[in-house]
């Protein structure tokens, strides 16, 4: 009888905690999508965006898959100015063509930094010795408080996780994902599995920490929440005092990115910490935010950019997977600035100045691995061959800087590794996920962080 009755009261709980999380999201929806309509308001658009297709291939508007319909498009070149000028010197890139993209790329996509963010106090609240494998590691958990004393009804806290090898007596390069230090959907998996690793493989801390290299996971839902609902509140929200974003100011991609940034500050205070050899990694959304991190912020010097898609690596222009209409949609517009949402309504891709050949550019001279999945496992949604395209088109710049871009022309099969050149890629066997390509990459960061 007590067994039943402990089985109940759990039952009970369960289901109470389901109807909660229904209830949430209903109201995460219902004021997202008052706030996207508040800001095509802002943006003077009376007309419903053009939909974007479906990611399930057996829905009749399913994104398409075939190489065949993908159609002819046009670049923007970036090594030609809006006013038609040739950039041919590295100056010219530094000091006309570059500024200019980040502007567009600002204006129009992921919008600027503000002025005015209040600072950031990093607070260590644990450490631990703990293990990667039979590697003994320090872990130190910290918050990164963010100063809302102009706004005290908003908090920011943000979580950061740094883990280094135990007892290190020099400084040691760090790779820094996008992530969760608590796993959302129950504990992390403690052995292997098809989605996180091989499991022939170590898990990607334990790859790290092997080399005598550091790991930090830096959580972004702690810096800006992952809805519309959210950009009233966050970082973006406190900026803003609490009121709605206006069409120019930033997303949350770049929010995220602003945090990775908050986060090499810290680094750079800690001896035990080589701030000139700090990586950047992400997967999905978060890999867009690990190149728009890149590209805003000179200070990490490698990316590790995972199955990022549309919004992040992959050709906006390429009718292939998903297309500017998701991303502009209602559950995606807020990574982005308010202008963004033009491009699936009033406008097209083909207005748009920018793709995504310039956000890797804007990365050069440093090294970006572009990483993705199977398309028989992941799917073609994040489309592959647009990602590797556009580390193509970037290349140029990359050779004008006097670095070696992608290292051949032609799209690789599966498996193999296009690693010769600081534009490097490679389409691994698995589904939506860095982990079958941590070797590689390790292997291939090491050309760049030994010495």
């Amino acid at each position: 009888m007590k067994k039943l009755l402990y089985l109940f009261i759990f039952l009970s709980a369960v289901l109470v905690r389901a109807q909660n999380n229904d209830r949430s999201r209903d109201s995460i929806a219902k004021y997202t999508q008052q706030d996207f309509s508040q800001m095509k308001e802002q943006l003077g658009i009376t007309i419903p965006n053009r939909p974007g297709p479906s990611g399930n291939p057996a829905d009749p508007n399913a994104a398409n898959t075939d190489e065949n319909k993908v159609g002819s498009y046009s670049l923007p070149d970036p090594l030609v100015t809006s006013n038609g000028t040739q950039v041919r010197t590295e100056k010219a890139w530094w000091d006309s063509r570059r500024p200019e993209i980040v502007a567009q790329f600002e204006k129009e996509m992921y919008g600027h930094v503000p002025n005015n963010i209040p600072d950031v106090r990093w607070t260590v609240v644990s450490e631990k010795d703990t293990t990667a494998g039979p590697y003994p590691v320090t872990e130190t958990l910290l918050i990164g408080k963010v100063d809302n004393s102009d706004h005290p009804d908003i908090e920011v806290n943000i979580e950061l996780l740094i883990g280094l090898p135990k007892d290190t007596e020099k400084a040691v390069p760090l790779v820094t994902r996008f992530g969760f230090i608590n796993w959302p959907f129950g504990p992390p998996p403690t052995e292997p599995n098809s989605y996180f690793m091989s499991s022939y493989e170590p898990l990607w801390k334990q790859q790290l920490i092997s080399q005598n290299w550091g790991y930090a996971i830096l959580v972004p839902s702690t810096i800006q929440a992952d809805h519309g609902a959210g950009l009233t509140s966050g970082i973006i929200g406190l900026v803003n005092k609490g009121a709605h974003r206006s069409p120019e100011q930033w997303g949350v991609l770049r929010a995220w990115a602003w945090g990775a940034g908050r986060a090499m500050d810290y680094f750079e205070t800690q001896p035990k910490i080589d701030a000139s050899k700090i990586g950047i990694e992400g997967t999905s959304r978060y890999g867009k935010a690990a190149l728009v991190t890149m590209a805003f912020d000179p200070r990490f010097s490698l990316g590790f950019i995972g199955s990022s898609g549309a919004g992040g690596a992959s050709l906006l222009r390429r009718n292939f997977g998903e297309m500017v209409e998701n991303l502009a949609s209602s559950g995606e517009y807020h990574w982005f600035t308010g202008n963004f949402i033009k491009y699936a309504s009033s406008l097209t891709v083909d207005d748009l100045p920018v793709d995504a050949h310039e956000l890797i550019a804007l990365c050069a001279p440093r090294p970006v691995f572009i990483s993705v999945g199977s398309p028989f496992i992941e799917g073609n949604w994040v489309d592959g061959k647009g990602m590797f395209l556009a580390g193509l088109h970037a290349s140029p710049v990359y050779a004008l800087l006097g670095k070696k871009g992608m290292e051949s022309e032609e799209y690789p099969v599966i498996g193999r590794a296009l690693t010769s050149g600081e534009v490097a890629f490679r389409q691994h066997a698995g589904g939506h996920s860095t982990g079958p390509n941590w070797s590689t990459w390790i292997a291939w960061a090491h050309k760049y962080w030994d010495n």
